[in-house]
């Protein structure tokens, strides 16, 4: 008896599927794959700042303030040299005529004197926030890349350094040495170096370990080469960022000095001088001597943060995505 023939096995019958229709031109296709930025790193990277709106904020102030300061004097034209005599235009009220601000106790436009003061923080703050980033980032770069004793003993100089109250620091030269803008800003640049450094070291001794800085000592590149071609290039992000709370820090400074009557020397004044010759008219009820350039400080101060904010984020693209 012969076996059953076995069926062969077939397989399932599957419905057909219907044509897809390409779409009308008034209905919006559906994207499968996400669409892929073709903006460049940098592109991204203002992107990413010109969406942070306290930064916007920030860098507006900045502008304002440098037009104010450096361009304001120039279109408003005062004396603010030759002390003047006559007695009836002393402590003059906001709101006169000629005076928008008011006058001080001799006789100076406050508008005016609120300019040249602005120039002068500002000049010292920038510059002094400037050198204290480059000495630092030079300072730092150097500890960490090299390591083992010398990074030891740099790093106990900078804190040895930081134990130390810069204020007190600066009334000590301040007192010593004749005050002057030039002086001022290096002064400043050399106590505010510290932080700088610290961060760049932080930063050194992470890129030193990377394979193209390891790449250079082996085909027998130099240690100054590997510090000024690889480790303070990578380190851009957090020079930029930190300089502009240098910055801030410099003109709070600088304010600190003037306030205590040991700034800039007379006839050039600064926003903490203005600080200093109003405060004794207080309870006389001459606010105007002391509120415009107490506002400007911490518009100024505040402006530089916000953009150090905005800054580090846009710095910072871990896990974002423009």
């Amino acid at each position: 008896m012969s076996e059953p023939r076995l069926k062969k096995d077939r397989p399932p019958e599957q419905t057909p599927v219907p044509p897809v229709e390409p779409p009308t031109p008034d209905q919006p296709t559906t994207e499968i794959a996400p669409r892929l930025s073709t903006a460049s790193p940098a592109t991204r990277a203002w992107r990413r700042f010109r969406t942070n709106k306290l930064a916007m904020i920030g860098t507006s102030l900045v502008v304002l303030l440098v037009l104010f300061c450096f361009v304001g004097p120039l279109l408003w034209r005062t004396n603010q040299v030759t002390v003047n005599i006559d007695f009836t235009v002393i402590n003059l009220p906001w709101g006169t005529p000629g005076h928008p601000l008011g006058t001080n106790d001799l006789g100076y436009d406050i508008l005016g004197r609120l300019m040249k003061g602005g120039k002068t923080s500002l000049t010292i703050g920038l510059l002094a926030g400037i050198l204290a980033t480059f000495i630092g980032t030079c300072w730092g770069a150097i500890a960490g890349y090299v390591g083992g004793p010398v990074d030891a003993v740099m790093m106990r100089v900078v804190d040895a350094g930081i134990a130390l109250p810069a204020t007190f620091l600066l009334l000590i030269l301040s007192a010593i040495l004749r005050p002057s803008i030039p002086l001022m800003i290096v002064v400043i640049g050399l106590v505010s170096w510290l932080v700088p450094a610290r961060l760049i070291r932080a930063e050194a001794i992470s890129i030193k370990t990377r394979d193209y800085v390891l790449a250079l000592r082996a085909v027998g590149g130099s240690h100054t080469r590997a510090v000024a071609r690889h480790i303070i290039p990578n380190t851009v992000g957090t020079m930029i960022v930190n300089a502009t709370f240098q910055v801030a820090d410099a003109i709070l400074l600088v304010a600190y000095i003037s306030f205590l009557g040991m700034g800039v020397e007379p006839p050039a004044t600064d926003w903490g001088a203005m600080l200093t010759n109003g405060i004794q008219y207080t309870y006389a009820g001459y606010w105007w001597l002391i509120f415009p350039a107490g506002l400007l400080i911490v518009l100024t101060v505040v402006a530089f943060n916000f953009i150090g904010d905005g800054l580090r984020d846009m710095f910072d693209v871990k896990g974002k995505q423009s």
